[in-house]
C-alpha cells in the first residue's frame, strides 16, 4: 500500500487520547496519512469547545484539501477529564492530540487554533510540539500575554478581523516580524473577534494557504 495515497473515510470517529493524567475527547476525520491538522478551540471558561463555528470554519478548507482533521475538547470541557489550567496544562492536550494523529499513521501534522486555542498552541510549539505548519486565527494578544517574542519558524499564517479588539491587527503587525517575518497576516474587513457574518470569509481566506494533499 502506498503511504502517499489519500485514504477517505466518510465517518467521523469519536475518539479519546491521553494527555498527562487526563483523558481528552475528540472528533477525528481520517482523510489522509500524508497530512493532518489539529484544531484547537476558544476559551473554555467562556463556552469554547470543539463545536465552535470558527473551529469548523478552519476545518472546512482543510477537509476540502484532503487533510485528516482532529478537533478536541480541552481538559475540563465536555467529556474531557480534568479542569481548566490557564493554558499550561492545555499544552499537554495539544501534545497528546499530535501524538494521537502520529500514532494513527499521519506523517505530517499541522496545528491551527482560534483565540485561546492559539495561545495554547504557541506555548506548545515553543515547548517542542512537532508540527509542520502553525496557523493562528485571532491570537488574543491584547488580553493574554504572548510571552517573549521568540521566533516561531513554523508559523505561516495569522488571520484576524479589522474590528477585533482582542486580536487587534496593529498589535499583531508589530509582533509578527519577531515571530516569523515570512508569516502572512490576513485581515478580514469588518470582522470582530467572533466573526459573526464572516465565517465564509474565513474559509475563502484560509483556503489558498492550505496545500492540497
Amino acid at each position: 500500500m502506498n503511504l502517499y495515497n489519500n485514504f477517505v473515510y466518510p465517518m467521523v470517529e469519536r475518539i479519546s487520547f491521553p494527555a498527562g493524567f487526563e483523558v481528552i475527547e475528540g472528533l477525528l476525520e481520517m482523510n489522509s496519512l500524508v497530512g493532518g491538522i489539529v484544531i484547537t478551540h476558544p476559551h473554555p471558561l467562556y463556552g469554547g469547545d470543539m463545536d465552535n463555528p470558527v473551529v469548523e470554519a478552519i476545518a472546512r478548507p482543510c477537509r476540502a484539501k484532503g487533510y485528516s482533521i482532529l478537533k478536541f475538547n480541552f481538559r475540563g470541557v465536555g467529556n474531557s477529564t480534568g479542569r481548566y489550567e490557564n493554558g499550561f496544562g492545555e499544552q499537554e492536550d495539544v501534545q497528546g492530540a499530535i501524538k494521537y494523529l502520529q500514532a494513527r499513521g499521519v506523517v505530517n501534522v499541522d496545528l491551527a487554533g482560534y483565540s485561546f486555542g492559539t495561545h495554547v498552541n504557541v506555548g506548545a510549539v515553543r515547548n517542542g510540539a512537532p508540527v509542520r505548519r502553525l496557523i493562528l486565527v485571532s491570537p488574543p494578544v491584547a488580553v493574554m500575554d504572548p510571552g517573549e517574542p521568540e521566533p516561531i519558524p513554523s508559523l505561516k499564517l495569522v488571520i484576524t478581523g479589522s474590528r477585533d479588539d482582542i486580536a487587534p491587527p496593529e498589535a499583531i503587525k508589530k509582533i509578527l516580524p519577531r515571530w516569523n517575518p515570512e508569516a502572512i497576516l490576513e485581515v478580514i474587513e469588518g470582522a470582530d473577534h467572533f466573526y459573526t457574518g464572516h465565517l465564509k470569509t474565513i474559509v475563502s481566506v484560509l483556503s489558498p494557504h492550505i496545500a492540497t494533499i
